[in-house]
C-alpha cells in the first residue's frame, strides 16, 4: 500500500476532527471491505466505472475541496455547470452508501466513500494500491458558478494546470502526476474539435497522423451528438504509463497532453514516467493522496450526509 507517514494529514492539530488512517477503526471497522465488494460489483457490469469514479472525485476536490458537494442536486448546485458536463454514476456513491448505512449508520460521510471507491477503482484496473487518508465531512452548500470558476477548461494551459495543482501544495512531478489518470477513459469530441479545426499555436497536435485519425472519429466542427467520444489513450480501460507513451509519441488528445511534452519544465517528467510505470505509480499515489486531502472539511461545519444528493434536514 502507498501513502505518506504521518498518521494524519491536512489540517491543524488544533482541530477535534483529523484525517486518520484509522479514523473508522472502531466506528465501522468493515468500511474498506464493502467498498470494495461494491466497487468490484459495479465495475464487472460497467468496465468504464473507474474513468467516471476518478472523475467524479477530481471534479468534486476541485471546487469547495473533496466535500461530496458535487453530489448535491438541486437547482444552482455545482452538478449543472457545464463543465461537468459528462460527469456520471453519482447513483452509485448512493448504492454504496445504502450498503454502509446498513453495517454502520450514520458514521461514513459520502465524501470518504468517493475517495474510497475512486481509490479502488485506481487499483482494480491495475494501478498502485494506495492507502489514504479519512474523516472528511460533507458540505452544506454547492454552487455551479463555484464549478464554472474553478473547474480547468478543456483548453487549459500549461501555466494555467501547473498553478491549479502546485497551489494544493504538489510539487513539479506530482502534478504531471495527477494528469496520468487520462489513461482511464475517453475525451468528448465536443472537448477537442477546437484543436482539429481551429487550433491555437501551443495546442496543435503533433503527430499528423494521430490528428487524420481524431479527424475521422470528430468529423465536424459541431459534433453530431454529445456521446461521441474518442479513448484518452490506447488501453482506456487499464490504469498503466501507456498515457505519457502516447504523449511522448505525438498523440496527446488534448491540449494540456501536448503542452506538457513541449513544455521545458515538464517534459523531462513525462519521459520518466513514460519510461517506468513504477516511478509513475510512485509520484501518482502521492498526489492522489495530497489533492484527495485538500481543503477538506473535518469538523462541525459539514455533515454525514444520510442521502448524498441532498443535505440532512
Amino acid at each position: 500500500m502507498v501513502g505518506v507517514s504521518s498518521s494524519t494529514i491536512g489540517v491543524s492539530e488544533a482541530d477535534h476532527y483529523q484525517l486518520d488512517y484509522d479514523y473508522y477503526k472502531h466506528s465501522c471497522p468493515n468500511l474498506e471491505a464493502i467498498v470494495k465488494e461494491q466497487v468490484s460489483t459495479i465495475l464487472f457490469i460497467d468496465p468504464s466505472s473507474p474513468a467516471a469514479f476518478l472523475r467524479l472525485l477530481f471534479h468534486d476536490c476541485q471546487v469547495q475541496g473533496c466535500d461530496a458537494s458535487i453530489l448535491l442536486d438541486y437547482e444552482g448546485s455545482e452538478i449543472v455547470s457545464t463543465k461537468n458536463f459528462g460527469i456520471r454514476k453519482q447513483e452509485k456513491i448512493q448504492q454504496i452508501k445504502t450498503a454502509l448505512e446498513a453495517e454502520c449508520p450514520g458514521q461514513v460521510s459520502c465524501a470518504d466513500i468517493i475517495a474510497l471507491v475512486a481509490r479502488e477503482s485506481v487499483a482494480f484496473s491495475g494501478g498502485p494500491e494506495i492507502q489514504i487518508p479519512l474523516g472528511r465531512k460533507d458540505s452544506r452548500t454547492s454552487n455551479h458558478q463555484q464549478a464554472d470558476i474553478h473547474l480547468p477548461s478543456s483548453g487549459i494551459s500549461v501555466d494555467e494546470f501547473l498553478h491549479i495543482f502546485m497551489s494544493k501544495g504538489m510539487n513539479l512531478q506530482e502534478s504531471v502526476a495527477i494528469l496520468g489518470a487520462h489513461t482511464l477513459g475517453v475525451g468528448h469530441c465536443r472537448n477537442i474539435v477546437d484543436r482539429l479545426y481551429d487550433p491555437h499555436p501551443d495546442s496543435q497536435i503533433i503527430n499528423h497522423s494521430f490528428e487524420l485519425l481524431l479527424r475521422l472519429e470528430c468529423p465536424t466542427r459541431t459534433p453530431l451528438t454529445n456521446l461521441t467520444v474518442v479513448p484518452n489513450d490506447m488501453t482506456p480501460f487499464i490504469f498503466d504509463n501507456r498515457y505519457y507513451r502516447d504523449v511522448t509519441a505525438g498523440n496527446g488528445l488534448f491540449g494540456i497532453d501536448s503542452g506538457i511534452y513541449r513544455d521545458p519544465r515538464t517534459a523531462s517528467v513525462v519521459n520518466q514516467f513514460a519510461l517506468d510505470q513504477n516511478h509513475f505509480f510512485q509520484v501518482f499515489s502521492s498526489a492522489f493522496v495530497r489533492l484527495s486531502s485538500t481543503n477538506v472539511i473535518c469538523d462541525a461545519e459539514g455533515e454525514v450526509r444520510s442521502i448524498c444528493n441532498r443535505v440532512n434536514e
